[in-house]
């Protein structure tokens, strides 16, 4: 039935999986995707997050109901083979304080060959930084109202990048975010220990751009419908 399809998409809207279950609802298509995949989650700056019990883990974008996935840019159209190839892995603080994410970026993606598109690199900013604040918003949801970035480096493509943001400020509807994307950091031979593992050191990576933006919540919220949850 023509219906069908439309149900099932906002059952998954009024339904999404959890933080925990997106965890394993993406299984890697083939063997570039295999392996990229297995770099990012086994990665020690993903292993020091994953130990943290401030951070919470998830792929956000599989929340998405597959029907909607195509119509969505950075659940959709934006990933695949050479574009973003595995759904980003996503840590952020439960009250919205602070978010990281993990994303390898193609050669799909660019403007000049072989460095990734600024207008890439701001919708990933504008969506990272949406995300970290969210969870300090009063109904979890905001659009964006201004977003300022300064471009520091060419970002090539073909390797892993971090986006890391912090909510600055919080004033009833109103949430201000400062962000970043870095390069992935170099791993150290020096151990730390993180909640009860133990995981090695990484450096902090050489920024590419970096962002302040402002979100608000708006006033018809609770009843706004979500592309995902943030719970």
């Amino acid at each position: 039935m023509a219906t069908a399809p439309i149900a099932s998409t906002v059952n998954g809207l009024m339904h999404p999986p959890t933080d925990e279950e997106t965890l394993s609802l993406y299984t890697p298509p083939n063997p570039e995707a295999e392996a990229i995949n297995a770099l990012i989650l086994s990665h020690p700056l993903a292993q020091s997050l994953r130990a943290n019990p401030a951070y919470r883990e998830s792929r956000p974008h599989m929340k998405i109901p597959p029907q909607a996935r195509p119509n969505n840019l950075t659940g959709g159209t934006l990933l695949g083979d050479e574009k973003i190839v595995v759904p980003p892995l996503a840590f952020v603080q439960k009250d919205g304080a602070e978010y990281v994410s993990l994303q390898y970026l193609g050669t799909a993606l660019c403007g000049h060959p072989g460095i990734i598109h600024g207008g890439l690199l701001a919708t990933l900013l504008d969506e990272g930084l949406a995300r970290c604040c969210f969870p300090a918003l009063p109904n979890k949801v905001g659009v964006t109202a201004s977003l300022n970035i300064s471009y520091r480096k060419p970002c090539q493509a073909g390797q892993v990048v971090v986006l890391r943001a912090r909510t600055t400020k919080v004033e009833g509807r109103k949430a201000w975010v400062e962000g970043t994307i870095e390069t992935l950091g170099e791993v150290g031979t020096e151990e730390e220990v993180v909640g009860e593992e133990r995981v090695r050191k990484v450096e902090k990576g050489e920024v590419l751009c970096s962002a302040e933006a402002l979100f608000i919540e708006p006033k018809q919220a609770a009843s706004m419908a979500r592309v995902y949850s943030t719970q």
